[in-house]
């Protein structure tokens, strides 16, 4: 089954063409990457995706309900975790998560589930202030947990973050997948190809290719998948 089915999804600003024509589909439990580098368009498509802007043409459909004429109802199954790390800094990591229970409605209890599950149970009590930034962003994508959403969009999870904190949020993430449909952007390659089940590469607001990384290294006929990128998000801009 589908979780996200995109059909000829368009946006245009001012006459130019951002996203021309996409088609996508992404299976549900599955943590898709969409790469490219600035203005390729992944950032045009996410927002439409995820409701925060309406298509100029085509459609996408997020478990049946379109992101055009069903967009409430889109809403009510999708959480976007944004780079900002979007957390209440003076209250403790559990009244963070108890507050968006309250916002979308959830009974208290999902908040110890999501604490559980994200390794936030020790630190409950603590002010979400004193945090190290990586387990302020593992709060933020806990928070984004709470209402249970079919899918989730993972906006730059680790951006800014260390090493060892990126790792340590890399095995949360790994953690989600198959639970939860996650459509990932980040600017770290090897994080995409270390997390990701298939990764899509825009340039030119097109799909230029379309797999797994190791699919992705011979379409572009590169080692690495570093070079790989560059070779095909290159080609297509320079068309």
């Amino acid at each position: 089954m589908n979780a996200i089915k995109i059909i000829g999804l368009t946006k245009e600003y001012g006459g130019r063409r951002v996203v021309d024509r996409l088609d996508l589909a992404i299976p549900a439990g599955e943590l898709f990457a969409l790469l490219g580098v600035n203005g390729a368009g992944k950032s045009t498509t996410i927002k439409m995706l995820s409701c925060l802007t309406v298509p100029t043409d085509g459609d996408a459909q997020l478990m049946g309900r379109s992101v055009r004429t069903q967009s409430r109802q889109a809403k009510e199954i999708l959480a976007v975790s944004p780079q900002e790390t979007a957390v209440a800094p003076n209250l403790s990591v559990a009244e963070n998560l108890e507050l968006m229970a309250e916002i979308y409605g959830r009974v208290k209890e999902a908040t110890a589930r999501i604490m559980d599950q994200l390794g936030l149970s020790p630190c409950a009590r603590q002010r979400a202030k004193t945090l190290s930034g990586g387990w302020q962003r593992r709060l933020s994508i806990a928070m984004a947990l709470v209402s249970q959403p079919e899918v989730l969009f993972l906006d730059e999870p680790t951006l800014g973050l260390d090493v060892l904190a990126r790792r340590e949020l890399w095995g949360v993430i790994r953690k989600l997948k198959r639970h939860t449909t996650i459509i990932l952007t980040t600017h770290y390659l090897e994080e995409a190809e270390g997390l990701a089940d298939r990764i899509g590469i825009m340039a030119s607001g097109r799909l230029r290719a379309l797999g797994t990384a190791d699919e992705l290294k011979v379409l572009a006929d590169r080692e690495t998948f570093e070079d790989a990128f560059v070779e095909l998000a290159r080609e297509e801009a320079a068309s």
